[in-house]
């Protein structure tokens, strides 16, 4: 089990929400007057998707995946894991994948290329977070909500050890060990 110290707060709630809701609006205004399938990556995207697909006024289905390349610790494995796929044919339709956090975008390549593999007419990243400095493959980001510097994050649905995940904010791990 990791013990951490202090988990500093990096993006409060307050700002969180009105970042979905623009993401939201913009969803929205992209695929007007069409359906989006919202497929989840579980589990650090639960809580973003929750508040995500709240606010998108489109006929929506929410679908979930569940694929990692972390084991139990805080680094990529660099091994992508699906675990749990999604059970809906996707031929011609929209798809968003929501995800809580773009690190070295090793697993969203993997997830992206499943999904479009199976005939979607469109699919598109929505990400609530990205690091950019520790990215290790190319990876376009078609909704995203923030950059963050390259520290352990934690809350909003993100984990460490699976502990944290119920904070109402996203915060810096400080002192993790």
């Amino acid at each position: 089990m990791v013990t951490i110290d202090k988990v500093k707060v990096l993006i409060s709630g307050e700002e969180l929400s009105q970042k979905v809701n623009e993401l939201a609006e913009r969803i929205n205004n992209d695929f007007a007057g069409e359906k989006v399938i919202v497929i989840g990556v579980l589990k650090g995207s639960f809580m973003f998707l929750s508040d995500l697909v709240k606010k998108i006024t489109l006929p929506a289905e929410v679908y979930f995946i569940e694929a990692s390349s972390y084991g139990a610790g805080t680094q990529t494995t660099g091994v992508v894991k699906i675990s749990k796929d999604v059970e809906r044919d996707l031929t011609d339709q929209n798809v968003i994948v929501v995800e809580d956090i773009i690190d070295t975008g090793i697993t969203m390549e993997k997830v992206m290329e499943l999904l479009r593999a199976r005939g979607a007419k469109a699919v598109k990243l929505c990400a609530c977070l990205s690091k950019p400095s520790r990215r290790k493959v190319d990876i376009n980001i078609d909704y995203l909500g923030f950059e963050v510097p390259d520290e352990f994050v934690v809350g909003y649905g993100l984990d460490v050890d699976e502990m944290y995940r119920n904070l109402p904010y996203i915060g810096v791990v400080e002192n993790a060990d």
